[in-house]
């Protein structure tokens, strides 16, 4: 009997690009020694993703669908449809085409080799070249900081063994950084360099608050710098106060005449700690949301419907 392998795909209006997607895949695999399951998790579409997923289901079986009740972002909707996936490995592809599904070759070949995580990276790629000088800082200042060592460049895209897939459901984190949580399981790993090609079909779903969200969340997650930051700068900002404090008292004193401060060294100093507390407590507030989101215990995503599963979603309306 042939071993499983699983692929995963997220998608949000991508009318455009899922039907090259799953002929491209099922190429792919029609070119292994492996069966395969294509699972597609669609963020709730609001153009014609669905229904055209739909009439691809229905002639071919490999093809799996769950489509989620609401969009519940970019980060729960992936790790949710890892954690259905049961082939001796996952294979995760953006559905978008800038990750190529022939990498998948080169996942499988490494997986053979002994590596129970691949992952795709792009020391190169056809974006906008601010984009990805912005994207390389952020890797390089986020594994200098971390507690685990990540993997510069990497987009998640890769695959991993079904060990790694069943930890990650004891793990049961329900707000990943997929790309550090693949780390602290802490396996040998391989990558594959890649050139990532330009987008050709549709726009990109990201947005200023969604790269925010994985940049502060990546930090959040794995990091306890920003917070020892905080207690060492509180401590240099509270010396350096006595200090200026102790100052200004002998020197008025010494020139108690002569001697005028004025308002403006005042008011700049106190919009300056102002703007200190305000980031400290920012930062704290980030910590804290993610107790909060890990205290309610809230689940990745809420389907709706599943197509090609022989389980059921229990309570969910029959499709119409």
């Amino acid at each position: 009997m042939s071993r499983l392998i699983s692929i995963v795909t997220p998608c949000y209006n991508e009318e455009g690009n899922v039907e090259e997607l799953v002929t491209r895949i099922r190429t792919v695999m029609q070119n292994t020694t492996y069966d395969y399951e294509h699972i597609v998790i669609d963020n709730s579409s609001t153009d014609g993703t669905v229904a055209k997923l739909r009439s691809l289901a229905a002639t071919d079986w490999h093809l799996k669908l769950i489509i989620n009740s609401r969009n519940f972002g970019h980060i729960r909707s992936p790790h949710h449809a890892i954690l259905q996936s049961r082939g001796d490995a996952c294979i995760w592809i953006a559905s978008d085409l800038q990750d190529p599904p022939e990498l998948i070759f080169d996942f499988i070949r490494k997986w053979e080799e002994g590596y129970k995580i691949v992952m795709a990276v792009k020391p190169k790629s056809e974006e906008s070249p601010l984009m990805f000088r912005f994207r390389k800082t952020y890797y390089s200042f986020l594994t200098r900081i971390s507690e685990v060592p990540l993997v510069q460049n990497a987009t998640g895209v890769g695959l991993y063994d079904r060990s790694v897939v069943d930890i990650l459901r004891k793990i049961d984190d329900p707000y990943p950084y997929f790309r550090g949580l693949i780390r602290e399981v802490g396996f040998p790993l391989a990558t594959i360099e890649f050139l990532q090609p330009r987008r050709k079909r549709g726009v990109t779903k990201n947005n200023f608050y969604t790269l925010y969200d994985i940049a502060l969340l990546g930090i959040i997650k794995h990091s306890k710098v920003p917070l020892r930051i905080m207690t060492m700068i509180g401590f240099l900002l509270s010396a350096l106060s006595l200090l200026l404090a102790f100052g200004f008292l002998i020197a008025k004193l010494l020139f108690w005449n002569s001697f005028d401060l004025g308002i403006a060294p005042i008011l700049i100093g106190m919009f300056f700690l102002a703007a200190v507390q305000m980031l400290f407590m920012g930062l704290l507030g980030e910590y804290i949301g993610m107790i909060y989101t890990h205290v309610r215990k809230m689940p990745l995503v809420i389907e709706i419907e599943r197509v090609n599963f022989e389980d059921r979603i229990p309570n969910a309306e029959p499709p119409g």
